[in-house]
């Protein structure tokens, strides 16, 4: 008797054969299906892309789900937490979803393509979720992740190499902006987001062309130091950023078992995200609730002491220990910042900016294990917050 074992393959980018061109390490995951790239070369140098020239990373198996109908607007009303009335056409909103508890389901980027159109990407699949909540409405919800593809084009030069490209207007173009352009007959939207906290764009189009904008692209970008980049070097300039991500600083509400290991908006540090004055979303009586009496859990940022990375340490009130408050989600060794930083979650009424708290590190030497109680301030904004990712237009570079 034989067992035939059956692997389905893994979908592929309309940007694959130039990656696969590009890369040297073979190292790949798999993000919703598709083949995703750890990397193409080296750690240090599509991470320093991305700080000092320009990285691109691919997003084409993001979700994206088209919503259009005379009820589009209440419908988005209703699902997420922000007032999404005060959004206008050409502009792009970062987002949450929440259950009926109040638990982020997910964050997401909504983009409002014209009067009553919308598009909303994500990093998880939502479309049994989006269509539940649409029962009574008239709304049209349009799954198009594999008809959209998309780069993020993210850095100092990304500007210039879009100018480049002949991309007249990019330079009007403000953080979470939205504008569209013809691309060899097909249209090409642009956004002014991204998921480094630097300046950054990213390109949204159909697959058909997808190796014609990407030659472009890269054709553009050849003297200002245009690199491809894995899912490991924006991983590290996300945690720099101070950004949240789904099965890592958070479990979606919808996939946990147990009560307490899911998080609200307002203990993920997205207070500023929900707003009470709308009459009703998903979620709204939960987190009313929460407000009044207080959130159990706090979202912290920590500058930790030394260069040993925490990752997955426990969080302590004082050095000698005791009963953990908290811990550590995300941690790196910040090269441009030159910090040991952190993101992490410590009960209330710990983690106010300021305070002093104490992370149990173990790490390993020539294969002895060593234990380290480093001292960890919490902060209170991004540890990298350039101020070209505001400017507009951003300086030649």
């Amino acid at each position: 008797m034989s067992i035939i074992e059956v692997q389905q393959d893994r979908k592929k980018s309309p940007f694959y054969p130039r990656q696969a061109d590009l890369d040297r390490i073979n190292q790949w995951h798999e993000w919703k299906g598709y083949r995703s790239a750890d990397g193409f070369y080296e750690l240090g140098l599509e991470y320093f892309a991305q700080r000092n020239s320009t990285g691109v990373f691919d997003l084409t198996p993001m979700s994206k789900y088209r919503i259009t109908g005379p009820d589009a607007l209440d419908y988005l009303n209703r699902l997420v937490t922000r007032d999404m009335s005060k959004i206008k056409p050409g502009r792009v909103a970062y987002a949450v979803w929440c259950d009926d508890e109040g638990q982020v389901i997910d964050d997401g980027t909504i983009f409002h393509l014209n009067e009553g159109e919308y598009r909303v990407c994500s990093q998880e699949r939502h479309m049994s979720w989006f269509q539940a909540a649409a029962i009574g409405m008239d709304v049209s919800i349009v799954d198009e992740t594999e008809d959209i593809c998309g780069l993020a084009v993210q850095g100092p030069t990304s500007f210039s190499i879009l100018k480049n490209m002949g991309l007249d207007g990019v330079e009007n173009l403000k953080p979470f902006g939205l504008m569209a352009l013809d691309f060899q007959g097909t249209e090409l939207m642009i956004s002014r987001t991204g998921f480094t906290g630097d300046l950054g764009y990213e390109l949204w189009i159909s697959p058909n062309v997808a190796l014609q904008l990407w030659d472009a692209l890269f054709g553009a970008g050849k003297f200002h130091g245009i690199t491809a980049i894995g899912t490991e070097a924006l991983e590290l300039a996300r945690i720099e950023a101070g950004f949240i991500a789904a099965y890592i600083d958070f479990l979606p509400a919808n996939v946990t078992v147990r009560s307490g290991r899911s998080r609200s908006p307002l203990e993920l540090g997205l207070a500023w995200l929900v707003d009470f004055k709308k009459p009703n979303f998903n979620g709204r009586r939960a987190l009313v609730e929460e407000k009044k009496r207080g959130s159990t859990w706090r979202f912290v940022k920590l500058d930790i002491e030394g260069n040993k990375e925490a990752h997955h340490s426990y969080i302590y009130a004082t050095k000698k220990g005791g009963k953990s408050i908290g811990f550590i989600t995300s941690a790196a060794w910040s090269p441009v910042c030159k910090q040991n930083i952190a993101l992490g979650t410590v009960r209330t009424p710990y983690g106010k900016v300021g305070d002093k708290l104490y992370v149990e590190i173990y790490y390993q030497l020539e294969m002895h294990w060593s234990r380290v109680m480093a001292e960890a301030t919490v902060v209170g904004k991004p540890f990298w917050d350039p101020p070209r990712k505001r400017a507009t237009p951003p300086g030649p570079n």
